[in-house]
C-alpha cells in the first residue's frame, strides 16, 4: 500500500493505492489521525487506486468517520473500483459516508 497526503486548510486529501488489509491498515489509520489533527475543515480519502480492502481497512475508515464527527469535520471518500464499492455497499457504509467518483466531485 502507498499513501500520499495533500494537506490543505479547507480539505486534507489522503490518496491510497494498493491493498488495504490487516498488515497495511495501521498506516492508513495514522494518516487519518494526522489529517484530523492538522486542523483542516474536511478530510477526503481517495481510494481510486485501491485494489483490495478487507474488514480491517473498513474498520479504519469507520474509526476515521467517528473521529471526524467528534472533531466536527466532514469525511468524503472517492471510490471507483467496483470491488471496493461492493464492500461498502454490502456493509451499508455507502449510506453513511458520502462516496464520489473523483476529488473534483466533492
Amino acid at each position: 500500500m502507498q499513501i500520499a497526503t495533500t494537506p490543505g486548510s479547507d480539505r486534507y486529501v489522503i490518496t491510497v493505492s494498493g491493498e488495504v488489509d490487516l498488515a497495511t491498515s495501521p498506516e492508513l489509520d495514522t494518516a487519518i489521525i494526522a489529517a484530523i489533527e492538522s486542523g483542516t475543515a474536511s478530510l477526503a480519502i481517495d481510494l481510486t487506486d485501491v485494489s483490495f480492502m478487507d474488514s480491517s481497512g473498513l474498520g479504519v475508515i469507520v474509526r476515521g468517520l467517528k473521529r471526524c464527527r467528534e472533531a466536527d469535520k466532514d469525511l468524503d471518500l472517492v471510490i471507483t473500483n467496483e470491488r471496493v464499492l461492493k464492500v461498502f455497499g454490502i456493509t451499508g457504509l455507502d449510506q453513511v459516508i458520502p462516496i464520489h467518483d473523483s476529488i473534483e466531485d466533492i
